[in-house]
């Protein structure tokens, strides 16, 4: 007869995915994993099968809290500038509180482990895509209404916004000043005009 599993299996993702999302994938231990989610390793084992594993459970659990409520969003058909700006205003505000301590866990993946982790590699595509998707169905939805000129390049300026997403992550990292990131902000919204 086999065991139940004995510990909840997705707050041991929610907690092993804020850990990869402040130290990364290599500078994260079984051992440290153990500790923040008071599952034994052997459990671990047993659940996930390897840190690669959970690690890429960590990266689906991050995309379904952080990223597909921004594409749901973008599909809303809210107005795409101050949806944009609210997105860029709250990617801010948690680099401020983070205190430099947090960016994006898909920035990390694609920096850490796209060379060398083909599960990871596809979901950081499969989830930038998506997003980069969603802002160009809105762009192309504003040139429709008339909020957006018709000369301007929906594809092109969905990848720019979702570079800015990114550039926003890093950016308060390694410097979580609000007037310089306010800045990136009002810069880049002031494309669509």
């Amino acid at each position: 007869m086999a065991r139940t599993r004995e510990f909840d299996t997705d707050a041991a993702v929610y907690a092993a995915m804020n850990l990869f999302w402040c130290r990364g994938f290599e500078a994260t231990s079984i051992q440290d994993i153990v500790e923040a989610t008071g599952v034994q390793r052997g459990s671990l084992y047993a659940a996930f099968g390897s840190k690669e594993n959970l690690y890429l459970t960590a990266l689906d659990r991050y995309r379904r809290d952080l990223s597909e409520p921004l594409i749901e969003a973008l599909r809303s058909g809210v107005s795409l500038r101050s949806l944009l700006r609210s997105t860029l205003l709250e990617l801010v505000d948690f680099a401020i509180e983070a205190d430099g301590s947090r960016g994006c866990l898909i920035v990390s993946a694609a920096i850490e482990r796209l060379p060398v982790d083909t599960g990871a590699a596809g979901r950081v595509r499969e989830t930038v895509r998506a997003i980069e998707d969603a802002v160009y169905d809105a762009l192309v939805a504003a040139q429709v209404q008339g909020d957006l000129e018709p000369d301007r390049d929906p594809r092109a300026l969905a990848q720019f916004f979702v570079t800015i997403i990114h550039g926003l992550r890093v950016s308060g990292m390694i410097q979580p000043d609000r007037g310089a990131l306010m800045g990136a902000v009002d810069s880049a919204l002031s494309v669509l005009d």
